[in-house]
Formats: structure tokens, sequence, C-alpha cells
């Protein structure tokens, strides 16, 4: 009676068990199967208890590995097996780990008992688990990718199309779209005389400073600079990222870069470089932004005939001077300084364009640059030039003669048979290549600024007044 209950005890506890537990004899009839057993691998108690195990498992070449762990343990009689394998259950893909040890009795071993669990779940856990290492050190490389192309494309590209391009799904696409926004175009004034008479190692440090310096304050202002032309700086502001104050934004860094010209010219002076000015022309008007070119050669820009109306103004600056169309002065909410008003009639325009002469914007801003008028000082006696006017850069070959009657630190009154238009440039030989830019016209007389002064000027002026 003891014995009975201790069988349905061991009966009830292996029926319960989680693992699946079979019993092989050493001739391969399968005496135990338990219910974990049965559901495992998918047979019904009548189907296995009692039947070969060769002729259920054999036939379905997918479980060899299964079958391949239990013939071990059953023909390897000298030490207990391990192992996990897939076991196919119809259409499931189960992971089982399997151990085996001995039946014994008596001292003898009369078969092996399998003892398998599920570990599909665990597996499939693991492979998360290494899914989520792997999508980490894709991204970890992706960050370490943008990282580069980031640092790498800074150089080149402001940080806001560098985002565009990376982070925008068709940041890359050909194409644009219209949008109201404001451009600002600067331009170093005598820059190509100087560069003929600089060394090229000391010109490129000199202007590499300059560029820096230039480009933090546009970007500061949340400008986007399109490109270096030379020593010229083309800038947006408004795009690509969009902007309620672009104008505001624009007129404020232009004021900052001409004060940030004097840090500039100590920085030169110290190394015996010469003294840079630069003229900024700004103007706002709809254009076409986006990416422009080929499949090959693509860059993003802006094109229309409000970039080409904002070179034309910036060709009507001096050194120290920022010029505005009436477009930008009447998008700007803050109070703006206004030195003077120009009115020009340049080539493109449709009639007369006024131009403000911007020294200052109040509130948010408040930045404001000083701004003197140059005084006359009267010769004795004209000094007589030979005069060359300029065609863009080119001078034209024809000679023009007059006489300077009056000189400034960065001017002069010429008087000349010859009939200039305010705002033509012209070169003067005075101790080298004297390039001005005429100002004002009243009779016989012209106002002239200086854009670039030779070296040999000081010796010039000194020896003609004796």
């Amino acid at each position: 009676m003891e014995d009975n209950r201790n069988i349905l005890q061991y009966d009830v506890i292996v029926n319960n068990m989680t693992e699946g537990i079979l019993v092989i004899s050493f001739d391969g009839i399968i005496k135990l199967a338990n219910k974990a057993a049965q559901r495992t691998l998918g047979f019904k108690k009548k189907e296995i208890i009692g039947e070969k195990f060769a002729r259920l498992f054999f036939d379905d070449p997918r479980n060899d590995r299964f079958s391949q762990t239990v013939l071990d343990a059953v023909y390897d009689r000298d030490k207990a097996h391990h192992s996990v394998v897939p076991y196919y259950a119809g259409d499931k893909v189960l992971h089982l780990r399997v151990l085996s040890s001995f039946l014994i009795e008596d001292g003898e071993n009369l078969g092996v008992i399998i003892v398998f669990s599920d570990l599909s779940e665990l597996m499939d856990l693991r492979d998360s688990v290494k899914s989520m290492e792997k999508i980490k050190a894709l991204n970890d490389q992706l960050e370490m990718r943008n990282k580069l192309l980031s640092e790498t494309f800074g150089r080149f590209l402001s940080d806001d199309i560098v985002r565009l391009l990376l982070d925008t799904p068709d940041g890359l696409r050909l194409g644009g779209n219209k949008q109201k926004l404001t451009i600002m175009m600067s331009d170093l004034r005598g820059f190509t005389a100087m560069s003929e008479r600089m060394d090229a190692e000391d010109l490129i440090s000199m202007l590499n400073h300059y560029l820096g310096e230039m480009t933090e304050i546009i970007q500061a202002r949340n400008g986007t600079i399109i490109e270096f032309i030379g020593d010229g700086i083309f800038a947006l502001f408004g795009a690509p990222e969009p902007s309620d104050s672009h104008a505001a934004d624009a007129v404020a860094a232009a004021l900052e870069m001409q004060q940030r010209m004097k840090e500039i010219n100590r920085w030169n002076d110290d190394r015996d470089y010469p003294v840079l000015e630069m003229g900024i022309g700004i103007n706002t008007g709809e254009v076409i932004v986006g990416n422009i070119g080929s499949e090959k050669r693509t860059k993003y820009g802006v094109v229309g005939s409000q970039v080409n109306l904002c070179g034309r103004i910036e060709s009507y600056t001096v050194g120290g001077q920022i010029l505005i169309s009436s477009a930008t002065k009447e998008l700007i909410g803050a109070e703006l300084e206004v030195a003077k008003m120009m009115h020009v009639y340049p080539k493109g325009a449709n009639g007369e364009l006024e131009l403000s002469q911007i020294t200052g914007i109040g509130a948010p801003y408040n930045i404001h640059v000083s701004h003197t008028e140059s005084i006359m000082q009267q010769l004795e006696s004209p000094i007589p030039v030979r005069i060359h006017r300029l065609d863009g850069k080119h001078e034209i070959a024809k000679a023009i003669y007059g006489g300077i009657t009056a000189v400034a630190r960065d001017g002069a009154e010429l008087e000349t048979d010859a009939e200039f238009e305010v705002y033509d440039n012209i070169q003067i030989n005075a101790g080298g290549k004297l390039f001005c830019k005429v100002t004002e016209k009243t009779d016989d007389v012209y106002c002239l600024q200086y854009t670039s002064i030779p070296t040999g000027y000081a010796e010039w002026l000194k020896n003609s007044r004796n």
C-alpha cells in the first residue's frame, strides 16, 4: 500500500514538472514521457509511450540535432550530456536545453533520463538584447559619422545647412521654393590691389582671420553663409531656418561686423598687415532658395533679382559703411540710426533706389558704430593726376587728367573736365594705384572716397605738396 502511494506521488510530481522528462531504455523504447514532454514534443501519451524513439523522431530531418543529442546519451554511457538545440513542433521552432542522466537500478544502467526545458523566451530575450546592442553600436557609428560630417562639412557649410542635409529626409533633393528673406553681401575695399603686394602666406593668414571673425558674428545672429567669394561674404538671414526678424538680424550682424574691424586691424597691426576696411550691402526680397545644381554637383544657394540688387547695393559702399534697401528698412521694427540717405540708379533696377546708411539699431539689439566725416584740407595748388575709369574691377585704358584740390585722411576733392557719375569707381596714379569712389558731384568738383590706398601714397602726397 505504501509502495502504491509512493508511485502515485512520484507520478504526480513528474507530471506537474515544467520540464519535459523522457525515460528511454538502451534498446530505444520510450518508457516515460511526462505531460510537459508530450506538450513540448507535440505527442499524446498513447502516441509516445512504448514507441521506439527512432520511429517517432528520425523522419523529420529538421530535428536531427535533437535526435543526435538523445542518441549520444544512449550510446555514450560514460558521461552525462548537455546541449541547447532547436526543436521543430509543427511550424513552431523551440530552443530546448537538453540534459541527460542515467536510470540506475542496483548499480546497473538501465537507460537514460532526458530532461529538457524550453528556453525560447530566454533565447528571444537574448537575441533582443543582442539586437539592442547591435542597434546601439550602429547608432554610435551613425552618431560618429554625423559628427564627422558635421565637423567636416561645417567648415564649408553653415551649421543650419549641415543639419538640413543630415536630418531632413529630402535634404539633398534638388529644387527650391520662393521665400522672402534678407541677403547680405560684404567686401573688403582694395583687396585686389592688396593681394598683389602681399606675400601669399601672409595674405591667406590675414584673410582667414578676418573671415573667421565675420563668420562667428553672422552665425550668432542666425545668418547662413552661402559662400566666400574671395574676400567677399555672401550670407542669408531667414533661411534655411525661417525667422520673423531676419531683416533686423542682418542689420545687427552688419553693425557688429563693422565694430569687430577695430580688433581685426589691431591684430593685423601686430603682424605688420595692412588696415582693412569693409563695405556691407543688405537687401530684402522674395528669392528662390534651395539645392541648386545637378546630381553630380549641388550647392545650397539662392537666386533671383533681389540677390543681384544686393550686389549692386554693396558696390555703392565705401569702407566702414553699411547700406540697406528701403525693403529691408521697412521690415525692421527697432529704431535705426541713419547717417544719410542716398538715391541711386543701379543697373537692372526699375528706376530710383533709396538706400540708407545705417550706424545703429535700437532695442533689443542696441548696437552702434561711430561715424565721423573726414575734414578736407584745401591745397595751395592742385596736384595734377592721371585717372582711369573702372569697369567693375578692370580699368579702362583711356587716361583722363585732372587735379586734386583738397585731401582728407580717406578721401579727396578732384577737379576734371571728365564726366563721372556718383558712385563711379576710378583709379588715380598717386604713389601707386589709388582706388576711389565718387561720392558727390558739384559743378566740376568731385568728392572722392578712398577704397584702397597704396603704400607709396603718403610719400607721393608729401612730395607733391612741396
